[in-house]
């Protein structure tokens, strides 16, 4: 039995070569897509590519953030950069604000080398394969520890949803048994009313009695809805059973299942099947929650 797995969790990992240690951070949420964010200091973005296709071989849905810190363990390996273009722009920048707010004075030096990737440590004649190394190093981890905490939540859902299904049907059981009385109780009724409205000398036309309860009994047959609703409720269990990217086939079995419970609704009359109906549909509702956390 596979496993089913959460799109929300986090993951880090940390390797450090003895040069430098570099640290990875993983958040995931939900998304219909896979759709992947990478933050990672400016002289490793040569390296997205390898981060994306790391992630791409273990995620199939979600937002992904990534955080990737790398820091120089020898300070002899490092050299620290100025970004002079960068650190005009927030110059050039915070003067506009200033001129628009009528503020005076010029931002000190201070406040722009607080600002990102002003003053850039890098190595000194890095080797690009050893960075690669220990970066890749370090998303393994993250995206090993992110998964596990995917498997966990996941693990969670299944049992929800489960339990959610296993009320359903036993509603759907009573549904099912109260459907054999809907013609008995309509006729009953129905001649009851008309007695009360011509009173009980007037002799009923059974043939347009009978021909009545016909029409009736075909417009609220919800034997079709019901075995098909059964159906859709045995292709979710299968699914579940079957693990893997599933969501998205969940979320078109649950919406065929409301589509059927509607239809009963609709049809019938009655006011205790009604009542199961709301029911029937509030855990559905519980489920479809529930299958918009699942890749």
């Amino acid at each position: 039995m596979a496993n089913i797995f959460s799109m929300t969790g986090y993951g880090k990992g940390e390797h450090n070569d003895g040069k430098r240690s570099i640290t990875a951070e993983i958040k995931a949420i939900n998304n219909r897509y896979c759709d992947i964010n990478i933050k990672t200091p400016r002289h490793l973005r040569i390296f997205e590519d390898n981060i994306r296709k790391i992630l791409k071989n273990s995620i199939q849905r979600g937002r992904i953030d990534v955080y990737i810190n790398i820091d120089y363990i020898s300070e002899s390996d490092t050299v620290i950069l100025p970004n002079l273009a960068l650190a005009k722009q927030y110059k050039d920048a915070i003067d506009k604000i200033k001129l628009e707010l009528g503020m005076n004075g010029s931002p000190s030096l201070d406040t722009i080398i607080r600002f990102q990737d002003v003053l850039i440590a890098n190595e000194d004649n890095p080797d690009d394969d050893e960075l690669r190394i220990c970066l890749e190093s370090a998303m393994n981890e993250a995206v090993k520890n992110l998964l596990s905490m995917r498997v966990k939540e996941g693990i969670q859902l299944k049992t929800d949803i489960s339990m959610s299904m296993v009320k359903i049907l036993e509603l759907m059981e009573v549904i099912s048994e109260n459907s054999h009385t809907i013609v008995e109780d309509y006729k009953i009724k129905f001649e009851d009313r008309i007695k009360e409205l011509l009173g009980s000398a007037h002799e009923l036309d059974e043939n347009r009695l009978y021909n009545e309860i016909v029409i009736y009994a075909d417009k609220s047959d919800i034997n079709e809805e019901i075995v098909r609703f059964g159906s859709h409720m045995a292709q979710l269990s299968d699914a579940l059973d079957s693990g893997g990217t599933i969501g998205r086939k969940l979320d078109f079995i649950i919406q065929e299942a409301n589509r059927e419970i509607n239809t009963i609704g609709s049809k019938v009359s009655n006011l205790d099947i009604i009542q199961v109906v709301i029911e029937v549909k509030n855990h559905l509702e519980k489920i479809r929650e529930q299958v918009q956390n699942i890749e």
